[in-house]
């Protein structure tokens, strides 16, 4: 692909700063986790191992998987199977894709929303390890990737809606192709 090419599919603005906070959040996270696992193994090798150590090790790695989901949605970069999809003609297409975004969207806000239902039940428990730390803020994970999330959908679904079919010379092109 050229560079211009490269530039007209590039996100511009706001959605370049969201894909960047985003990029930043996982990259912290990868560096952080990868700190912690460092410091779990020299302590241990040195026989005075970190008694928390594991349990911040599982609770930085389901956040860096939340978090990097987001990231994902936000670059269209989650497994899928286009092919069927891509056979449809245009208007078809069209249609199963925005009600595929709209069911997307619809599931993290219900999971979302459970987040935040359960992360108050959650407020009188805490890590086994660090007991000042509580599960609520742990489980803050849930709400916060999946708001996120919905945000990186609707900037797709908004894609979607704006698309227009191409040319019948062309043969056609996917509808995901550039809207990332």
């Amino acid at each position: 692909m050229t560079r211009e090419a490269e530039g007209a599919h590039a996100p511009r603005g706001w959605r370049a700063v969201y894909g960047r906070a985003l990029e930043w959040l996982v990259i912290a996270l990868m560096v952080a986790l990868a700190a912690e696992v460092t410091l779990g193994v020299v302590f241990r090798v040195i026989g005075r191992s970190l008694a928390w150590y594991d349990e911040i090790a599982s609770v930085m790695l389901a956040w860096l998987t939340f978090y990097g989901s987001a990231l994902a949605s936000f670059k269209r970069a989650h497994i899928g199977c286009p092919e069927i999809v891509d056979k449809m003609p245009w208007r078809a297409r069209r249609a199963f894709n925005i009600a595929a975004q709209i069911l997307v969207i619809a599931f993290f806000v219900l999971l979302g929303g459970v987040g935040v239902w359960i992360t108050p039940v959650l407020a009188t428990d805490a890590l086994v390890s660090l007991p000042s730390i509580p599960m609520s803020v742990v489980q803050s994970v849930i709400p916060i990737s999946c708001t996120l999330i919905v945000i990186a959908e609707f900037m797709h679904l908004a894609d979607l809606l704006r698309a227009r079919a191409p040319p019948a010379a062309t043969g056609g092109i996917a509808l995901a192709d550039g809207l990332h």
